[in-house]
């Protein structure tokens, strides 16, 4: 994330506000130390952003996914206990 002083955001007030409007929020400081964070006014918040469950449907999982393998392991570590 950009982070602009106050001077520079003044000077580049409009492009850094058409950034913002594209979604690319950036923060003011002033000596250094971030004061505000400028987001457009539809941008999602973080209580807004579900990822849990963001490729329903997508994906399958074998129903004997829990098994998958289970011979070639056997095998392999068999005689290990």
């Amino acid at each position: 994330m950009l982070t602009v002083n106050i001077h520079e955001a003044k000077t580049h007030l409009s492009k850094l506000i058409a950034q913002a409007v594209d979604g690319d929020e950036f923060v003011i400081a002033k000596a250094g130390k971030p004061l505000v964070r400028v987001v457009r006014l539809d941008a999602p918040t973080n209580a807004q952003i579900h990822r849990l469950g963001f490729m329903a449907g997508q994906i399958s999982v074998p129903d004997d996914f829990d098994t998958m393998g289970s011979a070639e392991i056997e095998q392999m570590f068999g005689d290990a206990v």
